[in-house]
C-alpha cells in the first residue's frame, strides 16, 4: 500500500507477525536471577526461597549456561545421601527454546519440565517461562472467550424458557431472508438485544430489573465480544475485561436466586 505521498507503508506494527511467538510473554524478556558453578548451596537455596522461584539457572555470562537447579535436582541427591556443597553438583541439563519460537511449541517443555530458558538473537538469555507464566497466559488468551461463551449461554437459557419459534423468528435480522431461525440458538447476540429492547417482550421474562440498565450492559458486551471475535494481537482492554466479568456474575446471581428459573 501506498501513502498520499508515494511511499510504499508496511503493515500496522501489531499485524506485522501474526505468529504468536515466546516473545510475547513478558518473562520471556525479563532477565532470570542465575548462580555460578561454584555458588554454594545454601546461597542458592536462599534465592530460590526468597524469590518463590521453583528454578534456578547456573550460568558463567549472559549466554553460557551450565545448567539448572531445581527442588527436584537438590532433593534426589540430598535423598540418596550425595555430599553436595555447590551449585555445579547440584544441577541438571537446562533446556532452552529461542524468542522467536511459536508460544505453543513451548508448551510441551514447560509441561514436562516447569519451565524453559529463553534465548535471543544476540544469543543472551533473555528470560525464564515457568508453568506460572503459561497458566496466567492461557486466563489471559481464554478468559474473554469463556465469559463470552457464559453471557451467551446465560441468555439463550432465559430466551429459550419464555419465546416462542415464532417470536424468536420475528427477531431475525430482516435483511437476512434465507436465514431460518427455529431455535434461540439460530439467533446472533445482536437479535437477543433487538427481542429483548421492547417492553413487552422484555416483561415477559418477569425479572424485576430495569430493562434500560440491562439492556445498556447488552449492548457493551456485544461491542467487546466483536472486538473479541477479531482476535486483536494485543487483547482486550483490562476495563473491558471487567466489564464481561460483572456481567457474567450479575447473570450467575440471578440464576443463584432462581429469578431467571421458570
Amino acid at each position: 500500500m501506498k501513502s498520499e505521498k508515494g511511499e510504499e507503508k508496511g503493515p500496522s506494527s501489531a499485524y506485522a507477525d501474526p505468529i504468536y511467538r515466546i516473545s510475547r510473554l513478558a518473562s520471556s524478556a525479563r532477565k532470570p536471577l542465575s548462580v555460578s558453578p561454584d555458588t554454594k548451596l545454601e546461597e542458592a537455596v536462599t534465592h530460590m526461597l526468597t524469590n518463590d522461584f521453583s528454578q534456578l539457572p547456573v550460568m558463567t555470562s549472559g549466554r553460557d549456561v551450565k545448567g539448572v537447579i531445581t527442588w527436584a535436582s537438590i532433593g534426589s541427591r540430598l535423598a540418596v545421601g550425595k555430599n553436595c556443597s555447590v551449585a555445579r553438583e547440584l544441577m541438571e541439563q537446562h533446556l532452552e527454546i529461542r524468542s522467536d519460537a511459536p508460544f505453543f511449541s513451548a508448551i510441551g517443555i514447560i509441561a514436562e519440565h516447569q519451565y524453559v530458558l529463553v534465548r535471543g538473537h544476540d544469543q543472551k538469555i533473555t528470560g525464564i517461562v515457568t508453568a506460572s507464566d503459561l497458566s496466567l497466559q492461557f486466563q489471559q488468551l481464554a478468559e474473554p472467550f469463556l465469559l463470552l461463551g457464559e453471557i451467551e449461554n446465560h441468555v439463550r437459557r432465559v430466551i429459550s424458557q419464555r419465546f416462542s419459534p415464532a417470536e424468536l423468528e420475528s427477531a431475525k435480522d430482516p435483511s437476512d431472508t434465507k436465514r431460518v431461525v427455529t431455535s434461540v440458538a439460530d439467533l446472533t447476540y445482536g437479535e437477543y438485544i433487538r427481542l429483548l429492547e421492547n417492553q413487552e417482550r422484555w416483561d415477559k421474562l418477569n425479572i424485576t430489573v430495569d430493562r434500560k440498565t440491562c439492556m445498556g450492559k447488552f449492548e457493551s458486551v456485544r461491542k467487546i465480544r466483536n472486538d473479541v471475535m477479531h482476535f486483536d494481537p494485543d487483547g482486550i482492554p483490562e476495563k473491558d475485561l471487567m466489564t464481561l466479568r460483572d456481567f457474567a456474575r450479575f447473570l450467575q446471581r440471578l440464576q443463584l436466586i432462581d429469578v431467571i428459573n421458570v
